[in-house]
């Protein structure tokens, strides 16, 4: 009959009581609880900055003026297991902790100690320097300009007295430190920048430190006054004189010229309470905090200067950063990647320059051993070989993408600077599939 269920059917009560409620439990599937995922058994090790080791004796030291003393291989794998290498690891993390959670404005200008201020007047003289060399006319060129060279010779010039009045001890102490200050604006004869100069300049710093100058009490001072005028500094040099990024693919996708930036700047936001790193794609955040954070001002210029809109686009690195779980993450990440791509570099490192104050370490080449004109008179950046009978030859890396070759590449800071001078300006152009 329709709608009547069939009781013949269904298993009586007693044939469901005789039947084995084992066979049952054994068929239905266990039930096995939740457990918290496990962490990595191959976590990424954390940097720690090791401890900046005291000012050295002065009257022990020979100064000289610096020499490139990384000209091969085996010459950068004693440099990496070296004191000097510590040195640089320690003084550079140490800048970066004194940073931590603090705004640029958190030490006033006018509360800095006389050496800062002293620093900072040295930085305003270079840029009024820049007003007496202008550009030379090249046509439209978004190459370099040629009259960089004369804005150096004329920074070359005044150096000596802005030493002096730092206290230096001596004019060989001057010829030593002044020469990582002229190094740290960019290359003279390719008329280029990279992050090689950005860190003459925390060296510059380092010699002071060593000199005892620059105390540690000065570090969050360095870190928030003057290493933030120095980079405004380098994008007035960079826009004047159309410097060509030291490298045919920026810095590994961060930034045409900077590195040092992201790492203080993501110290400076370790704790934030409500700017995380996805942060950056917030425009209104950007302009509001920006003058602040060294990491969003770094990420606000570079938008500013591209032609076309998103950084996924632009600057993919720091797309791919932002989408950390936090500061701390990017930080550690910046750390790793100073270790790795900066120090750890031969494109890089082999620019470097070793004095008395930043000391090589026995069995690394020299300039005078090899026969190697100085670094301002070669004209091709790149990675040499020493042969067993002492000759140089160039050779070319596989995973530098041929930045080893010093590939000239326009910056997009000059054709953002032509294009306003041609009154054709505008705004970013989306990409299409965007």
């Amino acid at each position: 009959m329709p709608g009547v269920i069939d009781d013949t059917s269904l298993p009586s009560r007693a044939k469901l009581a005789s039947i084995d409620k084992s066979q049952i439990q054994d068929k239905l599937p266990r039930l096995i609880p939740r457990k918290k995922a496990s962490p990595s058994q191959n976590p990424l090790p954390v940097v720690e900055a090791p401890q900046l080791p005291p000012a050295p004796d002065h009257s022990t030291l020979d100064f000289h003026e610096p020499t490139r003393r990384i000209l091969s291989l085996h010459d950068h794998e004693l440099f990496q297991a070296s004191p000097t290498h510590n040195l640089l690891l320690s003084f550079v993390f140490s800048l970066s902790e004194a940073a931590a959670d603090k705004k640029i404005s958190f030490l006033p200008i006018e509360e800095a100690p006389d050496i800062v201020q002293k620093l900072l007047s040295i930085l305003s003289s270079i840029e009024d320097t820049i007003e007496q060399c202008p550009p030379a006319d090249q046509g439209g060129s978004r190459f370099g300009n040629p009259a960089f060279r004369n804005f150096l010779d004329s920074i070359s010039t005044q150096s000596s007295s802005w030493h002096s009045s730092l206290g230096l001890p001596s004019c060989s102490a001057i010829s030593e430190v002044s020469i990582y200050l002229l190094n740290s604006f960019g290359n003279r004869t390719r008329i280029d920048y990279g992050s090689g100069h950005e860190l003459n300049f925390i060296v510059w710093l380092l010699c002071l430190n060593r000199l005892s100058l620059l105390p540690v009490s000065t570090l969050p001072a360095l870190a928030l006054l003057i290493f933030p005028r120095y980079i405004h500094l380098m994008r007035k040099i960079q826009s004047t004189y159309y410097l060509e990024p030291a490298g045919s693919h920026g810095v590994w996708g961060l930034d045409d010229y900077h590195f040092l930036p992201f790492l203080f700047g993501a110290s400076q936001l370790l704790h934030h309470p409500y700017i995380r790193p996805l942060s950056i794609h917030n425009q209104l955040i950007l302009e509001e905090e920006g003058d602040d954070y060294l990491y969003l001002d770094m990420v606000r210029e570079t938008m500013a200067s591209k032609s076309v809109k998103g950084l996924k686009w632009t600057q993919p690195m720091l797309d791919d950063i932002s989408g950390a779980k936090n500061w701390e993450k990017v930080e550690q990440g910046m750390r790793r990647m100073f270790v790795k791509e900066v120090l750890g570099k031969l494109p890089v490192m082999q620019h470097f320059l070793f004095g008395s104050l930043v000391p090589a370490v026995e069995g690394m080449s020299s300039e005078k051993e090899v026969g190697w004109k100085p670094e301002a008179e070669e004209k091709e950046g790149g990675e040499v070989v020493v042969e067993g009978d002492g000759e140089t030859r160039h050779v070319h890396r596989d995973d530098a993408w041929g930045d080893c070759c010093g590939i000239k590449i326009p910056s997009t800071v000059a054709a953002k600077q032509e294009a306003r001078k041609k009154g054709e300006e505008e705004g970013l152009r989306r990409i299409p599939f965007d």
